[in-house]
């Protein structure tokens, strides 16, 4: 079973996916890292989602920002969305990302803050993991 699905929009998100995947290693997190427009390919991210056995999804998205919501309205799992300064500072993505309607929540991390997202993900695995809770420990206290 895969811990997090890591979906990016295109390939111009995968500077701040780094932030998150290089954290993730070091954590020993399991993560499959995926290009998934919601706007270009909406059946794709569907049928990933559907499939999927991540515990927790990380989308990070420019611009409108629709991926994480998309991916929230597919499932019941926990999703962060990272929003990405693509334009008017990121601005324009964050409340694409945090504004979500009710019933479909999305935790949103920073503008660029890919690390977050990881951390954020870390901890929730955390809470029915004691070695991971241990590794959060250890690495608050550097």
């Amino acid at each position: 079973m895969t811990d997090v699905a890591l979906i990016i929009g295109s390939t111009s998100d995968l500077e701040v996916a780094e932030k998150a995947t290089k954290l993730l290693d070091n954590f020993e997190v399991s993560y499959d890292l995926q290009v998934i427009s919601a706007h270009r390919n909406p059946e794709k991210l569907r049928l990933y989602v559907e499939n999927s056995d991540a515990k927790i999804y990380v989308c990070i998205a420019g611009l409108a920002a629709a991926l994480p919501g998309v991916v929230a309205a597919q499932t019941i799992k926990p999703v962060i969305g990272v929003p990405k300064n693509a334009a008017l500072g990121g601005l324009d993505s964050l409340l694409s990302i945090v504004q979500m309607p009710p019933g479909i929540p999305v935790a949103t991390v920073g503008i660029d803050r890919g690390r977050n997202a990881a951390i954020l993900a870390i901890e929730i695995l955390a809470l029915h993991d004691n070695d991971l809770a241990q590794k959060l420990i250890t690495y608050r206290k550097k």
